[in-house]
């Protein structure tokens, strides 16, 4: 496989870029009056405005022909059809199999996996209607009325993004909670109000060895035999979703009790299978088969889509362009909804833990910029933070604004001003404001010439800052499937484009075994003479005052 740099189109792209970078978008639109409907996307569950980019239809052009390049429509279909895409792990990406309605017939080392994701979606339907109707009993024989869930990374973000974003569909019956952090704040601050004769612990690690996850299993354990005085309650009051089930079964759930996870399923897109279980329970089964129902209907958006119609592959590319060959360093997300106030840390992990890489699927250091570093916060929060730096900062910053039409808890008066502020940013940021327009402001607003030399600097704003809007109908279990799936997908093509393993995350693994080591010498009191100075000494420094 050739570098992409090799590429005609790749090479044309980066002469393009020197010509674009000196466009301003409000040429742009003075240019053309058809601009939004040329560049925009209508799908059911939500509208795509792009238009806001430094873009034109030659560079669009140019983008789709680097897609077709490399090849995206090929992988895309062997990623739905279980290639094994997942290089270095050897390993087919098939979350899209968890979220198939149709339920397509797929092999996979000689079983139908389709079979499988089936079953699974039949024991969660059985066990979380068991305990939301207060059939499971715990050890005393009272009805399970919180469910904590216990995990970190993929197995927390997920399902808790997901709980959150839909807390008005919730009919309260089961009330949910998360602990991923193992520093012990967390878990104790849970803990503490909880009966533990009523409360139900699912400990998602797909390894069972997750060493946060365990000691976080642990310390529940410990706390509810400390109230039942029974080890056996353990049966009753903890789930596992794991691949390990020998590990599961040691720390005492039973078989029965443990929901099967699949090597063919990254932890960052595993929402949609057992570690959606919190979902189910906190919601209804009924809602959590909305939510894949909207993620498969994205799905067939994106497999079946011309390039160019296809919302997926068009974010994907304008990332690519805006950081890749525009050069810039990070993309912030922003929704305009109370609802999604976790999506910009799930898209934070989505997407840098994926495509964070420098090293190509064959193993050779790349020289262009690959993921830009994501980030984000609540629109009209970040407004009152940070829009300053994404206003008049050197640094131009993409950004995703996410809104909704209707509020799923309407309020007078509310909405109309939050979306004022949604559709007066992305304005703000294209069309900026020069010396001139800030001048004759001023001095219509009776300013002196003294005051208007010394301020009008000051409020001069370049404008001409890329930004896509994603405004959906309304946040539901389908749309917000929906939503997913569009970055996830956006995420595979980003991936293939810059021949990046979307699927492994190495770099998660070196500071975790490394960890491990220390712990020990934590725990043993011995020192390692091994450690650079540095860390030797933090050690030093930390054993000397617990001494």
């Amino acid at each position: 496989m050739s570098n992409r740099e090799e590429l005609t189109t790749w090479k044309a792209l980066q002469a393009h870029a020197k010509q674009m970078k000196n466009q301003h978008m409000n040429d742009l639109f003075a240019a053309s009056d058809t601009r939004f409907e040329e560049f925009s996307i209508e799908l059911a569950p939500f509208l795509l405005d792009y238009s806001k980019n430094i873009i034109t239809t030659e560079t669009m052009s140019a983008l789709f022909t680097l897609a077709k390049d490399c090849e995206v429509e090929q992988w895309r279909t062997k990623m739905f059809s279980g290639k094994r895409i997942n290089k270095t792990e050897d390993r087919a990406v098939l979350h899209t199999a968890l979220r198939d309605r149709a339920q397509s017939p797929l092999m996979i080392n000689g079983e139908n996996i389709a079979d499988n994701v089936q079953a699974a979606l039949q024991q969660m339907k059985y066990f979380s209607d068991k305990v939301r109707q207060g059939q499971w009993l715990g050890y005393s024989g009272k009805r399970i009325t919180d469910v904590v869930n216990i995990g970190v990374g993929g197995s927390n973000l997920g399902p808790q993004m997901v709980t959150e974003a839909l807390k008005q569909y919730s009919d309260n019956s089961i009330n949910v909670h998360y602990v991923s952090n193992v520093d012990g704040t967390q878990i104790a601050n849970v803990l503490r109000p909880l009966n533990p004769e009523k409360v139900l612990f699912i400990v998602s690690s797909k390894t069972f060895t997750t060493t946060e996850t365990i000691t976080n299993a642990q310390t529940a354990m410990n706390w509810l035999v400390s109230s039942s005085f029974d080890k056996s309650a353990v049966a009753k009051h903890f789930v596992a979703v794991s691949s390990n089930k020998e590990n599961a079964m040691n720390f005492g759930i039973l078989a029965e009790n443990i929901f099967d996870m699949w090597d063919w399923v990254g932890g960052r897109f595993s929402l949609w299978s057992a570690i959606g279980l919190p979902i189910a329970l906190d919601l209804g089964f009924d809602k959590f088969i909305e939510l894949l129902e909207g993620a498969h209907e994205l799905d067939q958006h994106f497999y079946q889509a011309p390039l160019e119609q296809n919302a997926p592959v068009v974010m994907a590319l304008l990332s690519v362009w805006n950081c890749t060959f525009l050069g810039a360093q990070s993309q912030a997300i922003l929704p305009y909804d109370q609802s999604l106030h976790m999506l910009s840390a799930y898209m934070q992990q989505a997407e840098m833990e994926s495509n964070g890489k420098s090293v190509s699927w064959d193993g050779d250091a790349i020289n262009y910029p690959t993921v830009p570093s994501i980030w984000g916060e609540l629109g009209i929060n970040g407004q009152h933070a940070f829009y300053q730096y994404l206003h008049q900062s050197n640094n131009v910053v993409p950004a995703d604004f996410i809104g909704s039409v209707t509020s799923v808890t309407p309020v007078k008066g509310h909405h109309e001003t939050l979306m004022a502020n949604f559709f007066a940013q992305t304005q703000a940021l294209m069309s900026g404001v020069n010396e001139e327009q800030v001048r004759a402001d001023l001095k219509a607003k009776g300013r002196t010439p003294e005051y208007i030399d010394k301020v009008a600097p000051h409020k001069v704003h370049q404008g001409n800052r890329p930004t896509n809007t994603i405004l959906m109908k309304r946040i539901s279990p389908r749309t917000l499937g929906s939503l997913i799936a569009l970055y996830e997908h956006k995420i595979f093509v980003q991936g293939i484009i810059l021949q990046i393993c979307s699927f492994d995350q190495w770099g998660v693994e070196l500071g975790k075994g490394l960890a491990n080591q220390i712990h020990e010498e934590l725990a043993s009191g011995m020192d390692n003479p091994e450690h650079d100075d540095s860390t030797k000494g933090l050690i030093s420094y930390y054993k000397g005052i617990l001494d």
